[in-house]
């Protein structure tokens, strides 16, 4: 049922933001039923899920991109440093990163943002594991990986650490 009601919110205020019709009924009508009808769709054609209406883990997405920002800028200073330095030395690795999300959707975030950090690379994704390879061997601390791993799985809606998993 959660599904269903943010999927309708979310159509109606998409709607309103792009009409601007406010004031005139016939075109709220029309517009009503229109989210009436594209819901009614989504349901008989059962792809209404998490993926489908994922507008509750905004607040949660919101967040982990703050701090994969700030960890964003510290990598980029890491490697600005490195590529900097006269003698620049690069220690290049790969290693196998275990996953904590279990959606597909935390796999992805997971690994979209170990590319995203400079310095780092997602080469594949398998099951549970993402194969990494670093420019750097002071990036391939599979400690910071876990935290990294771990706040994915929080923003995804999982269960991490004895956490109440998110439903909508």
């Amino acid at each position: 049922m959660g599904y269903i009601a943010t999927l309708a919110l979310m159509l109606a205020a998409l709607w309103l933001t792009l009409s601007g019709y406010f004031h005139n009924q016939l075109l709220l009508s029309l517009g009503g039923l229109s989210v009436v009808i594209t819901v009614a769709l989504a349901l008989r054609m059962r792809i209404l899920d998490d993926e489908a209406a994922p507008y509750y883990r905004a607040p949660r997405l919101l967040a982990y991109s703050v701090w994969l920002m700030v960890e964003i800028i510290k990598a980029n200073l890491i490697v600005a440093k490195t590529i900097l330095r006269p003698n620049m030395v690069l220690t290049p690795r790969m290693v196998r990163i275990k996953t904590l999300p279990a959606s597909g959707f935390g796999r992805a975030l997971f690994a979209n943002s170990i590319t995203l950090t400079p310095g780092t690379v997602s080469v594949d994704l398998d099951d549970d594991e993402v194969i990494v390879h670093a420019i750097l061997k002071e990036m391939t601390n599979k400690n910071d990986f876990a935290e990294m791993a771990r706040r994915c799985a929080w923003a995804a809606g999982e269960k991490a650490d004895g956490e109440e998993e998110v439903s909508a």
